[in-house]
């Protein structure tokens, strides 16, 4: 499968990537990703759990068998690839929410009454994403596919009018959203500061696989700044033909802070 082309299956506990897009510590692991078709990573901390080899599934953990979601990672790595292609870009399945109520509990959110203090919509992760390119860091940025389609449309355009855009995150998981708080929380920082930055987790639209954190060469990521750049101005005056909204302006009735990087593909071409 050509890396353009590739697919990450997402599952409540584990994500399954290609082959090639992952880089391991230890040497031992190293040759074995080098040769792995696919590979299990944990979505809670990252860590790297097995390497699907020619011959079979290979460890990089001790005691795989116990780790949790482990069947349902391997049942999504024999059918998702295959259901993916045969559904389209338009047609992409989403996860059950299984673990979210225990994150926000862990976190000390209550879920209701954020969502009716914020007006947020509950966003469900894809069950499948689609490689969009690299983000500025050099690390995969995963999409929902349609998504990243409009990703690189938008970045084309832009490049033919003489903007670089950079792309600074992408989809996130509930997991990992959680993990973006607790280390604020770890700092000193009251979870009421946080959210008024961050999204709950199950409430960022990076859940979706339809935003985008955008940035330019030079630009500090995800500051008021950007939006003083030419790139900043090109995207308010083209994303939007190109299917891509602001979704937090000022004064924006969910309360979260100005972002003028953070755009998000809903596919509609807007006209005005």
């Amino acid at each position: 499968m050509r890396h353009r082309d590739a697919i990450l299956v997402n599952t409540p506990d584990i994500e399954i990537w290609p082959g090639g897009l992952l880089r391991a510590r230890g040497n031992r692991d190293a040759r074995l990703l080098a040769r792995a078709r696919s590979v299990l990573r944990r979505k809670r901390d990252g860590t790297l759990l097995a390497a699907d080899l020619a011959e079979g599934l290979q460890p990089l953990v001790p005691r795989l068998a116990r780790e949790p979601g482990l069947d349902a990672a391997l049942r999504a790595l024999a059918h998702a690839p295959r259901r993916a292609r045969r559904a389209g870009i338009d047609a992409v399945p989403t996860l059950p929410p299984t673990r979210l109520a225990l994150c926000l509990d862990a976190l000390g959110i209550d879920g209701e009454a954020y969502a009716g203090r914020t007006e947020l919509a509950l966003q469900s992760e894809p069950a499948w994403l689609a490689l969009a390119g690299r983000d500025r860091y050099g690390r995969a940025l995963w999409l929902r596919a349609d998504a990243a389609l409009g990703w690189r449309r938008l970045v084309d355009a832009a490049a033919g009018d003489g903007i670089v855009l950079e792309a600074v995150s992408g989809y996130r998981s509930h997991a990992y959203q959680a993990g973006i708080v607790e280390r604020k929380l770890a700092r000193g920082l009251e979870i009421a500061e946080i959210l008024a930055v961050n999204a709950a987790p199950g409430w960022s639209e990076h859940h979706s696989g339809r935003a985008v954190d955008v940035s330019a060469p030079g630009e500090p990521a995800a500051e008021e700044s950007f939006e003083a750049t030419p790139a900043f101005a090109w995207l308010q005056a083209h994303a939007g033909g190109l299917g891509f909204t602001m979704s937090y302006p000022r004064d924006n009735p969910h309360g979260i802070v100005h972002e003028p990087w953070h755009w998000r593909y809903d596919g509609t071409a807007r006209t005005d």
